[in-house]
């Protein structure tokens, strides 16, 4: 018997298995990760293609929870064209079985860290407009006062038009908004980190972030990364001698007397031409690549100061370089969330995806169960499954979630047995005998030609 609502085998990527609603039909698996597996899919409302990140068991790790709660709050908040969308969140099954978060984000064809490595030719011009594409999502970041924390290459996604767009960002952290916030969880990915994080520095500000562009533009004209570090020390001993360790009076930012004895105790290395590390870049993005590779952050250049530079000239347009509305709020972070209530905080993002579930959200806080009763329809047992369900309210409200989940909504009249049996011909016992009362998301439910989709039952014969 095919399950409602469902395609017959369910696709699985990695191990992972992905139970996607009708609206959306997978087509290939495109990526996997340690916090989820990406699909491709066609959105059969909108006619696009769109890609679908699941993390499955999302709140096994509460930290981890918390950054999808991090991105998810960012992104519906963002919007810019160099940022990637995010187009809905799947309702789960009930709030009290909340387990997997399915996101459903713009569908992009690559990577800007397979481009690199890759025998696509890349001309300046391709360069350029690459770079001008994460600084505008940058200055629309910062001006919400978010700092990215972890660009890289691999974070950039592209289409073979060249648009660009920002993604994950799990890591992401406010400026100034929280008192006394923790900046010292894990950040960037090593070869793409600022000096100052490597140093101890207990402040981080926007130029972390105009470090890590200044490293992926390296990146793209010399197709190799320019700081492969082994460790961090191994990081520093690097930046230092391709760059020049720097003076004295150029580690005012550093705070720890052990981390400015570390940098002073290094070799003096003669501070190299650029030219030299870039021989094929010309003299413009020479200089934005050195002011962005400026080892005192309070030094160097800005967002907003590197798109005004000579080497953005050409593709600047002000009017194309929005800023946010407002200050992002990272209040929550400074909550005690435990999985109950990251569940809950992650359950009404989904909802403004999803508002026709927002009833649900009461029934979960009155009920002792703390959500509706659910019955599996693609359950291998289905007699089993039905047994469980062959006593219920004659006034039961009955709905079929995106999900192919059965929802009864018990409204406290009068019991009725029903026939034993599989679940769909309970289903349509019930649509048959309370054709008023039930309700079958997409589904005929008035008199007695309901039908379960696919399904053909004597009882409604």
């Amino acid at each position: 018997m095919v399950p409602l609502l469902l395609s017959c085998s369910p696709p699985q990527v990695s191990g992972t298995v992905f139970m996607l609603p009708p609206r959306y039909r997978f087509i290939r698996p495109i990526g996997h990760g340690a916090y989820g597996v990406v699909v491709s899919a066609l959105d059969v409302k909108s006619q696009e293609k769109v890609a679908i990140k699941k993390i499955p068991r999302a709140f096994d790790d509460l930290v981890d929870a918390k950054r999808i709660l991090r991105e998810v709050r960012l992104l519906r908040q963002f919007k810019h064209e160099n940022i990637i969308n995010i187009l809905d969140i799947l309702p789960p099954p009930s709030l009290a079985t909340f387990e997997d978060v399915y996101i459903v984000s713009n569908l992009m064809e690559t990577d800007l860290h397979r481009i690199i490595y890759s025998p696509q030719p890349l001309s300046m011009e391709h360069v350029q407009y690459f770079v001008y594409q994460v600084l505008k999502a940058l200055k629309y970041m910062h001006s919400a006062n978010v700092l990215h924390r972890d660009l890289k290459p691999s974070n950039l996604l592209l289409n073979s038009n060249c648009e660009l767009k920002v993604c994950d960002l799990g890591l992401a952290r406010g400026i100034s908004d929280v008192p006394n916030l923790d900046l010292t969880e894990y950040v960037v990915t090593r070869w793409y980190r600022a000096p100052e994080i490597m140093l101890a520095c207990q402040e981080y500000t926007k130029a972390i972030d105009v470090w890590s562009v200044g490293c992926i533009f390296a990146e793209l004209i010399n197709r190799l990364p320019l700081f492969p570090g082994e460790d961090y020390i191994n990081q520093l001993q690097i930046i230092c001698e391709k760059l020049g360790r720097p003076r004295e009076d150029d580690l005012d930012f550093v705070t720890s007397l052990k981390a400015k004895k570390f940098i002073m105790g290094l070799e003096p290395t003669q501070i190299r031409e650029m030219r030299q590390l870039f021989p094929t870049a010309n003299a413009d993005a020479l200089d934005l690549i050195g002011r962005m590779l400026t080892f005192n952050p309070k030094k160097r250049i800005t967002v907003q100061q590197a798109l005004l530079h000579p080497f953005m000239a050409s593709v600047h347009s002000p009017e194309e370089e929005p800023v946010a509305e407002g200050p992002f709020s990272f209040a929550f972070e400074a909550e005690a969330l435990d999985r109950p209530r990251l569940q809950r905080l992650i359950w009404d993002e989904m909802l403004n995806y999803h508002p026709e579930r927002a009833h649900e959200t009461h029934i979960a806080q009155a009920g002792g169960l703390g959500g509706l009763p659910m019955y599996d329809i693609a359950a291998a047992n289905r007699a089993a499954a039905a047994a469980t369900m062959t006593k219920m309210d004659a006034g039961a409200v009955v709905s079929l979630s995106h999900w192919g989940f059965l929802h009864v909504d018990c409204l406290n009249t009068p019991d009725i047995v029903l026939p034993e049996g599989c679940l769909e011909c309970t289903l349509c016992f019930i649509l048959y005998n309370h054709p008023s009362m039930a309700v079958l998301k997409g589904h005929d439910s008035v008199g007695t030609s309901n039908r379960v989709s696919g399904h053909s039952c004597a009882t409604t014969s």
